[in-house]
C-alpha cells in the first residue's frame, strides 16, 4: 500500500460522502440585478435530516389544531376533548425533544467525519500536531435515542468506510516508521531508546477517555491510527538530533575516519573524525539542531565549535579560521556557525569534523549518507516543530 493509493481512497471516501449533497449554486433576479447564493453540502444534509423531522412535527401541529377546533365546536365531550388536546400536546413536545436531539446528533456526526478526514490526510502528509487532530477526532459522540440512530445510520456508515481508509493509513505508516527506525539502526542508534524522553505530549482527558473507551470498530480503528502516528512522530522529531546534513556545500575528503599515518609524526594514530579540504572562509554549516557547548580556542582542534544534539549525540567542528557563534546559544540544522581554517594541529585549509555518541567518536560518513527516509522524517519534524529557533530533542 502506497501513500498515493492511500490518498486517492481517501478523495474517493469523501466523493462518495458528498454524492447526494454538493455545493448548489443558486441565482436570485428581481428583474433588475441577480445574486449568487451557494449552500454548503453539510448545510444540506443537516437541513433534509431536520426537515424530514420538522414535516413529521408539523402534521402534529396540524393534528393539534383540529382537536382545538373541534373542541372549540363542541363536537367532542369536554372530558374528551381536554385528554386529547394534552396527550397531543405531549406528543408535539416529545417530537420538539427528538427535533432539537437529531439536529445535535446529526451535527456532531458531520463534524467528526470532517475531523477524521483531516487527520487521516495529517498522516499521510506528516504534517500537523498529533494530538491536536486526535482530540477532536476521537472525541466521543453524544448519546442519541433509538430513533436518532436509525435516522443517523448514513453518516455511521460513512464513518464505517472511512475506518477502512483509517486502516490503510495506518498501514503507511506503520512502513514508514519501520523504515526510519531500519536507517537508525544502520547509524548504530537505538530507536527505541532515541525516542525516550522525546516530545511527546500527554494526552488531553477527551483524548485519554477516547483511547480507553469500549467502542464501535470505526472508532477503535481510529484509535489504532492515532497510537501508531503518535508513535512515529515521537521517533520522528528524536531524529531531528541525527546530524545528517553536510557541513560545507562541497564534500571532498583529505582524511578518512579511523586509523591513519599522523601527517606529524608519522606513525599510526587514530583518526577520530574525517578532513574536508577548502579554501579559507568556506562556510560551515551545523549538520543539525543542538546547542553550542564550546566554541573557543582547543588545542589541537584549533578554533573549535562543538554542538550537543541532545540523545547523547554530538558534534565537533575543528580548525576554523572564525566562530560565528557563542556558548549556550540554540543553532539550527544548516546554520552558518564558523568558517574554514587552518588553526591548530592542521597542515593547511581544512575542516575536522567529529560526529560522537555519548563521548564516542564514530564514522560520521554513513551520517552524511543518511537515507531519503530519515532526511524526509526529519523535514517533516522541522516543518511541525514551533520552535522559534533550533534546538535538541530532550
Amino acid at each position: 500500500m502506497t501513500i498515493s493509493n492511500v490518498v486517492s481512497a481517501n478523495a474517493a471516501i469523501a466523493k462518495r460522502f458528498r454524492r447526494f449533497f454538493t455545493f448548489r449554486d443558486f441565482i436570485l433576479h428581481d428583474g433588475r440585478s441577480g445574486r449568487r447564493v451557494r449552500i454548503a453540502a453539510r448545510t444540506q444534509a443537516l437541513a433534509a435530516t431536520a426537515a424530514a423531522l420538522t414535516i413529521g412535527f408539523s402534521g402534529y401541529g396540524v393534528a393539534n389544531a383540529a382537536v382545538d377546533t373541534a373542541a372549540a365546536a363542541g363536537l367532542t365531550p369536554q372530558a374528551e376533548q381536554a385528554a386529547t388536546v394534552a396527550q397531543m400536546r405531549q406528543r408535539v413536545r416529545a417530537m420538539e425533544a427528538n427535533v432539537a436531539e437529531l439536529r445535535q446528533v446529526a451535527a456532531a456526526h458531520a463534524a467528526r467525519i470532517d475531523q477524521r478526514q483531516a487527520m487521516i490526510a495529517a498522516v499521510l502528509t506528516g504534517e500537523g500536531d498529533p494530538a491536536a487532530l486526535a482530540d477532536a477526532a476521537l472525541a466521543p459522540l453524544p448519546q442519541g435515542s433509538k430513533a436518532v440512530a436509525n435516522v443517523t445510520a448514513p453518516l455511521q456508515r460513512a464513518e464505517q468506510r472511512q475506518a477502512e481508509l483509517a486502516a490503510k493509513a495506518q498501514e503507511v505508516t506503520a512502513e514508514r516508521y519501520a523504515e526510519t527506525a531500519k536507517q537508525l539502526r544502520k547509524l548504530g542508534l537505538r530507536p527505541e531508546k532515541l525516542a525516550m524522553g522525546g516530545p511527546y505530549e500527554p494526552v488531553s482527558t477527551t483524548e485519554a477517555a477516547a483511547v480507553t473507551a469500549a467502542s464501535n470498530e470505526a472508532d477503535a480503528q481510529f484509535r489504532n491510527l492515532f497510537m501508531t502516528w503518535k508513535k512515529l512522530d515521537t521517533l520522528e522529531q528524536a531524529a531531528i538530533a541525527i546530524p545528517s546534513l553536510q557541513p560545507v556545500d562541497n564534500i571532498k575528503l583529505s582524511s578518512n575516519f579511523g586509523v591513519r599515518s599522523d601527517p606529524f609524526r608519522g606513525t599510526a594514530a587514530m583518526h577520530a573524525g574525517i578532513d574536508l579540504p577548502g579554501p579559507i572562509g568556506t562556510p560551515v554549516y551545523a549538520t543539525a539542531d543542538g546547542i553550542v557547548g564550546r566554541a573557543q580556542r582547543a588545542g589541537g582542534y584549533g578554533n573549535l565549535v562543538e554542538l550537543n544534539h541532545g540523545k547523547g549525540i554530538q558534534t565537533r567542528y575543528g580548525h576554523l579560521s572564525k566562530i560565528l557563534v557563542g556558548p549556550n546559544s540554540r543553532v539550527r540544522r544548516g546554520q552558518l556557525i564558523g568558517l574554514m581554517g587552518s588553526t591548530g594541529r592542521s597542515t593547511g585549509s581544512h575542516l575536522h569534523y567529529e560526529v560522537r555518541i555519548n563521548g564516542a567518536a564514530v564514522n560520521p560518513i554513513p551520517y552524511l549518507q543518511a537515507g531519503d527516509q530519515l532526511l524526509a522524517a526529519q523535514d517533516r519534524a522541522a516543518r511541525n516543530r514551533q520552535q522559534a529557533v533550533g534546538g535538541p530533542a530532550n
